[in-house]
């Protein structure tokens, strides 16, 4: 991952600034959109008037809102409701792909983010749209290529990877320094005694604030903290012993439930990807 510099952080910015008020102001219905950028980087929070399908082709990223934050690992995408304002944070070196979608119908007219699962077929539709949009072909051609794509979009299965956050207090402040040292035991009584509160109230409260249990939760934010390391290549069982797992098994049995495969499987597709 290479140094980010002061020069090289204001250049990207100076990039995104072009790139936003360039698709903004365009008055097509559908627009592609390449992007190579460094770990350690963030987009600022901005928005777009067409929904967004941020895909993921390498590395990892993380976009969040007021409300949550969602982690797209290679192989996935996020569907970011037009109109939600949201910053983007490059966990390693990212090569991402984004199509905008301007259309009040299927899943471009969702409003609640979703991180989505890349089909084969969706990823080479994207490949394909890119390259013309790039080449300038045929039209014709080019308008079947989007149709498709768009179609598959609607096809593609969900995955739970988005992470829900309190907007403010406390709860925020636990939630947030669990992200940074995650541990899949960390105990409900444990945070109920931090906030004062009995268990019962506790869990009705992050329920209430996040809508998820604190298990759900807990795993989900145990996963986040997994897939930037297991996308950068290190070994499976170190991961999970670093996460606080007693054995591969029991992390494998998470990641499937999480992800709907083994973590060895989900490394071996993303390589070949």
């Amino acid at each position: 991952m290479e140094k980010l510099t002061d020069e090289r952080r204001k250049a990207l910015d100076d990039d995104h600034i072009r790139n936003l008020s360039r698709m903004e102001q365009a008055n097509t219905d559908v627009l592609v959109h390449s992007s190579e950028i460094p770990g350690g980087y963030t987009v600022p929070p901005h928005r777009h008037r067409r929904t967004q399908f941020l895909c993921v082709f390498a590395g990892v990223v993380l976009v969040g809102t007021e409300r949550g934050r969602w982690m797209i690992p290679p192989g996935h995408a996020l569907l970011i409701p037009r109109g939600l304002e949201h910053s983007v944070e490059m966990l390693s070196d990212v090569s991402m792909r984004s199509v905008y979608i301007y259309s009040p119908e299927g899943r471009a007219a969702s409003l609640v983010p979703t991180v989505l699962e890349v089909t084969d077929l969706a990823r080479q539709l994207i490949t394909e749209t890119v390259r013309q949009d790039d080449l300038a072909e045929d039209r014709g051609r080019s308008e079947l290529v989007m149709a498709l794509l768009l179609d598959e979009i609607g096809r593609l299965p969900e995955r739970r990877l988005g992470l829900p956050f309190p907007a403010s207090g406390r709860l925020a402040e636990l939630c947030r320094d669990f992200v940074e040292q995650p541990s899949p035991v960390a105990k409900i009584d444990d945070w109920a005694w931090r906030l004062n509160m009995s268990r019962r109230t506790f869990t009705r409260f992050f329920r209430q604030e996040t809508g998820v249990s604190f298990v759900t939760w807990r795993q989900q934010a145990c996963l986040f903290a997994c897939l930037p390391r297991l996308a950068a290549g290190e070994p499976v069982t170190r991961v999970a012993l670093d996460a606080g797992y007693e054995s591969v098994p029991a992390f494998t049995t998470m990641f499937k439930r999480m992800l709907g495969t083994s973590p060895r499987a989900y490394l071996t597709s993303r390589a070949a990807a």
